[in-house]
């Protein structure tokens, strides 16, 4: 196991990890989503003239679809779809009229997931200054600065500044670019709140990235590439996540909570 790893994973097992996670990951209560007040109108009144195609289209417009439905996502993604199918949309407002609409509103209104709304909160945990250097919202002023620095810009941002001055090919976006003793670190971030399916999916994402190849870069400069992951995967099991960290001791995988002393160390 990595070094950095292995602190990572004694950290989360000896000390009050999650209380101290909260800081990186604060996790508010869940707010519902918000419907305007004239859109809801129009869908009561679609509703009580039991107009099939406009209530349908009206609910298509929303964030959230109330009823989970295979054929939902293409409709909303070709709006001119909707009058060219008119079972379809018969078949989804005979559901609608069942729901009712106090239930229609309720659907329309949950809460986000917790998972989608985790992944600002990195970077304002980086903004701060946690790590103890100065954070530049632009590559300019970044590269004006000559001494320990953090970029914290959109993820494509930094995918950028990475493809052009160190080297990155890798088709993704960036959490995390700092330069530290001379050195660069490029990294992703994620908060893994459970085992298989989409967390695998996200774990193997972060993995990707580090494993990804670097060409020579503009600066002639070390370019170290990390994981910056939190969450499950430092529970001691035999989880697929768990089995990568054993199994895998040239990659960086580290806890935010340990990212200011990797970057001190290097």
């Amino acid at each position: 196991m990595n070094y950095w790893t292995e602190l990572s994973v004694t950290f989360a097992n000896q000390r009050n990890y999650l209380d101290e996670l909260f800081k990186v990951y604060p996790m508010s209560p869940n707010i519902r989503r918000e419907i305007a007040d004239d859109k809801w109108r129009r869908v009561q009144a679609w509703f009580e003239q039991k107009n099939n195609l406009e209530l349908v289209r009206e609910l298509l417009t929303l964030e959230l679809f109330p009823t989970k439905d295979s054929y939902v996502a293409y409709l909303k993604r070709n709006p001119k779809s909707i009058s060219r199918n008119p079972e379809t949309v018969n078949r989804l407002a005979g559901n609608l009229y069942e729901m009712g609409l106090d239930t229609i509103y309720e659907k329309c209104t949950e809460p986000k997931e917790t998972n989608r709304r985790i992944g600002p909160l990195f970077k304002r945990w980086i903004d701060r200054g946690t790590l103890g250097a100065p954070v530049f919202n632009t590559v300019d002023d970044f590269l004006a600065h000559h001494g320990n620095a953090v970029l914290n810009v959109s993820d494509a941002g930094m995918e950028r500044f990475a493809r052009e001055y160190l080297g990155y090919h890798h088709d993704k976006g960036l959490d995390f670019v700092a330069r530290f003793n001379a050195q660069y670190v490029i990294g992703e971030a994620k908060f893994l709140t459970d085992f298989g399916g989409h967390q695998d999916a996200q774990f193997a994402d972060a993995v990707s990235t580090i494993t990804s190849d670097l060409f020579p870069n503009r600066f002639h400069a070390t370019v170290h590439k990390i994981a910056i992951c939190d969450g499950v995967l430092y529970i001691s099991s035999n989880t697929k996540m768990h089995r990568h960290l054993r199994e895998h001791d040239e990659q960086t995988i580290l806890s935010s909570l340990l990212l200011r002393e990797y970057l001190y160390s290097i």
